[in-house]
């Protein structure tokens, strides 16, 4: 560990003293900003340690979540603007930055594995929709809270997907094809999924739901596609950028969310996170499975269980906007968001350090056959 590293550790433990102090002493206001520079000073500590880098943006979406969740009026209105009408635009900016990122020749692998494909895109709008369904149902929850959990549940595959399959040794090119497909044919599929499974909870308009996934995904993916092809690696500083805008559209989103949900997370918020962790853990373990159910290898499957348990909590955020019900709705999100990174990120480091079995025996059999 490097000594920035222990420095970090040590300032971020000074600081998350110094909040439960303030806290004793009811001094919620300072409580909240120490805690939340807490969770700035962990992600430094995380960046300066090859371990936990993965980890670094996730405590920096606990740091901006702090603050909102202590200070909400920052994050619902500026002046005569609502933050909330942000939403849209930045998931728009993250569909774009998607659509840059990618090319026509990544479904290639379509025609070269259909069969993993296949069983991923089947398997996240089987697995993930009918566990929202059932877990919206086990907390009592209001209805809009309910359908906000069903939402998650029929979303697509997250962005975070294909990083963590990298991490994970897992097939990276069978990630970019599964988080592709699943996202371009989502303004289809999810609504369809959400009259069906949410139907009877709130109202929803399919064809309104298309137009709005459409304008969401579809729209700025194509226009990042063309993007790629005609300017990519022309305009290198905003090539080198565009990690840095979909974070920072990530964490905007999330904290936008958070402030404008506050009162309902006050309420429900812990039992809200164990039903968000047991659907994201059941989402890892059942697309597992459901790859060694069909007989793949080792490292797709571990592709298939990454797809299937990271959502797209931004698209879920956006359609609860366009539902007006980004403080209800939306919370499941938000909530989904931040402990699937975490939860993506544990998962990677461990598989990261583990050789894929098959793969490892393959080693195996071609050194002995060198040997012979």
């Amino acid at each position: 560990m490097s000594k920035k590293s222990i420095a970090f550790f040590v300032l971020s433990a000074v600081l998350l003293v110094a909040a439960a102090i303030f806290w004793l002493t009811d001094n919620i206001n300072a409580a909240g900003w120490s805690l939340a520079l807490f969770f700035v000073a962990v992600s430094f500590a995380f960046r300066e340690n090859s371990l936990l880098k993965g980890l670094s943006f996730t405590a920096i979406i606990f740091s901006s979540v702090t603050v909102a969740m202590f200070h909400p009026y920052y994050f619902t209105t500026w002046g005569s603007f609502a933050l909330s009408s942000a939403i849209i635009p930045l998931i728009q900016l993250l569909m774009f930055g998607m659509g840059s990122s990618m090319s026509m020749n990544d479904f290639a692998a379509v025609v070269k594995s259909p069969k993993g494909v296949i069983i991923g895109v089947a398997s996240q709008f089987v697995i993930m929709p009918l566990l929202g369904f059932a877990l919206s149902h086990t907390g009592n929850f209001p209805p809009e809270i309910a359908a906000g959990i069903i939402l998650i549940g029929c979303s697509p595959s997250g962005l975070a997907s294909n990083v963590m399959a990298y991490l994970s040794k897992a097939n990276l090119a069978l990630s970019i094809t599964i988080t592709s497909i699943t996202t371009l044919i989502a303004p289809f599929v999810t609504p369809l999924l959400m009259k069906l499974f949410a139907g009877a909870l709130i109202e929803i308009d399919v064809l309104k739901m298309m137009w709005d996934i459409f304008k969401m995904i579809i729209i700025p993916i194509g226009a990042g596609l063309v993007f790629n092809k005609l300017l990519k690696g022309k305009i290198q500083w905003l090539d080198n950028a565009m990690p840095s805008i979909s974070m920072f559209a990530i964490t905007a989103i999330v904290t936008i969310i958070t402030a404008s949900g506050r009162d309902n997370l006050l309420k429900i918020g812990l039992l809200l996170i164990g039903i968000a962790l047991v659907h994201n853990l059941f989402g890892y373990l059942l697309g597992y499975w459901s790859g060694r159910l069909f007989k793949l290898n080792e490292k797709d499957c571990r592709t298939i269980a990454i797809e299937v348990g990271m959502q797209n909590a931004g698209l879920a955020s956006g359609l609860a906007k366009e539902l007006g019900k980004i403080a209800t709705i939306g919370l499941a999100a938000a909530v989904f968001g931040p402990l699937m990174n975490i939860t993506g990120s544990a998962l990677a480091s461990w598989w990261h350090n583990r050789i894929p079995v098959d793969q490892a025996n393959n080693n195996d059999t071609n050194n002995h056959s060198y040997k012979n």
